[in-house]
C-alpha cells in the first residue's frame, strides 16, 4: 500500500492530468498530489474550443475537467500559471521556473501535452495570425470568427487536418469566408488517405469552402499590422484578413529531454517513449496524453496520439501505475468530430501506405456508412459517419486481427458482430 507521506506530483495541467489526480484519490491515495499547470485557467478539455465553444453553444464553464471548487475539496495543490524548468532524477525535485522553488517527489507525471507548430513564414507577426491550442486562443478566435461573418471577411486556414476543417465548419457557421491551404491532395491525407479525404472535401466545399492543394503558405502580408492577404509557394494570392496556422502539433519534451528520458523516434511521431505501463525509462517518472508514445501492438511499433480519448484513458492509467497496480495501456486509438451535419468516430491507425483497401458498408453518398481501412483481410481502422453505437465492434475487430470476407464486411445485412467468430 502506498505511504501516506509520498507526494505524487503532476506535471501539466490538461486532461490527462486532472484524471490522473482525480483517480490518485479516487483509489485512496492519502499521500500530497500536486497539479502543476502552466496555464491560469484550471484544466479543461480541448476538443470544444474547436467545436462547441467556439461556436457558441457551450459556454466556458462547461469546458474545464472539474469545477474550481474540487481541487481544495480533494486535497489536490493546484498550482497555476507555473512552469516546471527541472528535473534532477537522482534527488527526486522538480524545479519551478519561476521562482527557482524544488519540490520532491516519489512520484512523477508528466503530462506536459503538446504546443502548435508555427508558420515559419514572413508575416506571422501580425495581429491576425492566429494558434488554437488554449482557451484563450478559442476565446480569440470566437471573437474573430463572428466579427469575419458580419463583415462578409476572409480566413485563410493553414493545414486540412482536423484542427483546420473544424474551424473552417464554424467560420462558415459564422458566415465568414474560407480558404484552406494544404500541401497534400486532400484533407486529412495522412490519417484517411485520399478515399475519404476526398469526402471531407466536398463536404466543405457544398458550404462554400475554398481548397488550394498541393500548396503551403509562403508569406502573410500586412500593412500597418493588419493581414491583407496570404501568399503561397506557387504564386497565388489569396485574401485574409486573418490567417490561422492549423499544421499540427510537436510534444513538449523539453522538459523530458533535458532530465535525460528516452524519447521516441520523430519519425515516429517522437514524445517521452513509455512501455505498456507509461512508465518512462526512469522507474519513478510516468508519462501519459499527447506528450506519451505508447507500444500499439497491432500496429507493431510506437504511437503519439493526440486526441482527447487517450488523455482521458492515459491519466488514469497512469495514476493507477504510480499506485503500483498492474496496468496495460493499450487501448485501440479514437477520436471523433463533428462538421455542418456529419459526426463522426475514427477507430484504429491506418495511414497510407498501410493498407491494401477501403471497405465501405453503407451509403456514402448520403454520408451515412461505415469505412474500413484493411490489410490482407485484416481491418486495422475502421470509422462510422453519422452512423452510432458501433464503436466497440468495430475495436473489436481491430483488437481480433482475424481475416474478414470484404463482401460480408461491406453488406449491412451482415452483423458486425458476427464477423468476429
Amino acid at each position: 500500500m502506498v505511504d501516506a507521506d509520498q507526494t505524487f506530483v503532476i506535471v501539466g495541467g490538461g486532461l490527462a492530468g486532472a484524471k490522473a489526480a482525480e483517480t490518485l484519490r479516487a483509489e485512496g491515495f492519502t499521500g500530497r498530489v500536486i497539479l502543476i499547470c502552466d496555464e491560469r485557467d484550471h484544466p479543461y478539455e480541448r476538443p470544444p474550443l474547436s467545436k462547441g465553444f467556439l461556436l457558441g453553444k457551450q459556454e466556458r464553464d462547461k469546458v474545464f475537467v472539474h469545477e474550481p471548487s474540487w481541487y481544495a475539496r480533494h486535497d489536490v495543490e493546484l498550482h497555476l500559471g507555473q512552469t516546471v524548468d527541472a528535473i534532477d532524477r537522482t534527488a527526486r525535485t522538480v524545479r519551478f521556473g519561476d521562482d527557482g522553488t524544488l519540490v520532491h517527489y516519489d512520484k512523477l507525471l508528466l503530462a506536459t501535452g503538446a504546443e502548435p507548430r508555427r508558420l515559419d513564414v514572413p508575416g506571422t507577426h501580425l495581429a491576425g495570425v492566429h494558434h488554437l491550442r488554449r482557451l484563450a486562443h478559442a476565446e480569440r478566435l470566437k471573437g474573430v470568427l463572428a466579427s469575419l461573418g458580419r463583415d462578409n471577411g476572409h480566413i485563410v486556414i493553414a493545414g486540412a487536418g482536423w484542427i483546420g476543417l473544424e474551424v473552417a465548419a464554424a467560420a462558415r457557421e459564422y458566415g465568414a469566408e474560407v480558404t484552406v491551404v494544404e500541401q497534400d491532395p486532400t484533407p486529412l491525407y495522412g490519417v484517411l488517405g485520399p478515399e475519404l479525404g476526398t469526402l471531407f472535401a466536398e463536404l466543405h466545399r457544398e458550404r462554400g469552402v475554398r481548397f488550394h492543394f498541393g500548396a503551403r503558405l509562403t508569406e502573410i502580408v500586412g500593412q500597418d499590422g493588419v493581414v491583407l492577404a496570404a501568399r503561397t509557394d506557387d504564386g497565388e494570392e489569396h485574401l485574409a484578413h486573418d490567417v490561422l496556422a492549423a499544421i499540427g502539433a510537436a510534444p513538449r519534451v523539453a522538459l523530458a529531454e533535458a532530465a535525460g528520458l528516452a524519447l521516441a523516434d520523430r519519425e515516429l511521431g517522437g514524445g517521452i517513449a513509455v512501455d505498456e505501463t507509461l512508465r518512462t525509462s526512469d522507474p519513478h517518472i510516468f508519462a501519459a496524453g499527447d506528450v506519451a508514445s505508447v507500444p500499439h501492438g497491432p500496429a507493431d511499433r510506437r504511437l503519439r496520439v493526440e486526441h482527447w480519448a487517450n488523455a482521458l484513458n492515459g491519466g488514469p492509467a497512469a495514476a493507477h501505475a504510480m499506485l503500483g497496480k498492474d496496468v496495460v495501456h493499450d487501448r485501440v486509438p479514437y477520436f471523433f468530430s463533428d462538421q455542418y451535419d456529419l459526426g463522426m468516430e475514427y477507430s484504429g491507425w491506418a495511414p497510407p501506405g498501410s493498407y491494401d483497401e477501403v471497405v465501405i458498408r453503407g451509403d456514402a453518398a448520403k454520408r451515412e456508412f461505415i469505412a474500413f481501412w484493411v490489410s490482407e483481410g485484416r481491418v486495422l481502422a475502421g470509422m462510422n459517419v453519422n452512423v452510432w453505437d458501433v464503436t466497440e465492434t468495430v475495436q473489436s475487430l481491430i483488437r481480433a486481427g482475424n481475416q474478414v470476407d470484404a463482401e460480408r464486411l461491406a453488406d449491412p445485412r451482415v452483423p458486425l458482430e458476427s464477423l468476429l467468430v
